[in-house]
């Protein structure tokens, strides 16, 4: 009589199941890829996109005064009171801030990445990493009411500034047009420096990776063919490190674009895109106003990561 005990078990009805189940997943690898890419498209065009386009649908309808609030009938009113001269200066002023921004990163955040890829030791490198990361862990809102305090009148900027001797050369900057204003918190330099602060990091690593993709060999062959270190750095660096610019600039000018709580905490008086929009929302109840006043950064920032595209900008994130 056979030892019962020495023979392998019998497959189960549910473990042939499986079995057959992971044959037909693993031969059609299209039913695999769907059964994956399933939910997270099915979340994101239902409750991202479809949210989306329900509150653009909104724009084409028209707002009650009286009533104070929106009518079913159809119009267009909506977009053509975005060309009036106070809502067009308000997407000037915003448009304005985000390039500013933008340009302010570059400067200040091409050096630092340059000197992290190139010229920075495996510890000094992460040393310098946590430093760009560590103001991304405050709070966004603890980080601009501290400006606020930082910039005010008798802060510590002036008190720093005023200890250099150098109070008197801000005092003539704030009488700029434009750039300037009653105290630096109130001014237009002073909303630049905290855009630029808290979206500095979004710059300095994408073009940090571009520039570690730069062979270091490249640099050494101009240097050794006599170009002088400015012409290698536009003939040769620049244009290898573009794409990671670019790459940048999308974060820090969408960002900027959308922003309404350092507008409205720092700054002269003013709307932008942001504020307007969560004024006429939050406050007014005028919601196709502010779906069509949402329609114009979504028109710029396509437009922009269009043009990033095909400067080969997401090959660099």
């Amino acid at each position: 009589m056979p030892d019962t005990a020495a023979l392998p078990p019998l497959p189960s009805a549910s473990t042939g199941l499986r079995q057959q189940l992971a044959t037909l997943l693993y031969q059609r690898r299209t039913l695999t890829l769907l059964l994956i890419l399933t939910p997270p498209l099915l979340w994101f065009g239902v409750v991202y996109v479809g949210s989306l386009l329900t509150m653009l649908s909104q724009s084409v309808f028209a707002f009650d005064e009286m009533a104070m609030s929106v009518t079913n009938e159809l119009t267009t009113d909506n977009f053509t009171s975005l060309l009036t001269p106070a809502n067009y200066d308000i997407v000037l002023r915003t448009l304005g801030m985000a390039v500013a921004v933008t340009l302010g990163c570059v400067l200040i955040g091409f050096p630092m990445a340059y000197y992290m890829a190139h010229h920075a030791g495996p510890r000094e490198k992460g040393i310098f990493f946590v430093s760009v990361m560590l103001p991304m862990w405050a709070s966004y809102i603890v980080k601009a009411y501290a400006w606020t305090m930082l910039l005010a009148q008798g802060g510590v900027i002036y008190w720093a500034l005023d200890g250099l001797g150098v109070l008197p050369a801000l005092e003539a900057v704030l009488k700029w047009p434009v750039v300037g204003g009653d105290t630096l918190a109130t001014s237009n330099l002073g909303r630049f420096l905290v855009f630029t602060y808290i979206w500095l990091p979004f710059m300095i690593l994408p073009i940090q990776a571009a520039i570690e993709r730069v062979p270091a060999n490249l640099l050494l062959a101009s240097a050794d063919l006599g170009a002088h270190p400015f012409k290698t750095f536009t003939t040769v660096l620049w244009p290898l490190a573009f794409p990671g610019v670019v790459a940048g600039s999308i974060f820090t000018f969408s960002l900027t674009l959308g922003d309404y709580i350092i507008p409205q905490l720092i700054g002269p008086s003013g709307f932008f895109i942001g504020n307007m929009v969560y004024t006429l929302q939050g406050t007014i109840g005028n919601i196709p106003l502010a779906a069509a006043f949402t329609c114009v950064p979504i028109v710029l920032i396509t437009l922009y990561l269009a043009m990033a595209r095909r400067l080969g900008a997401f090959n660099a994130l």
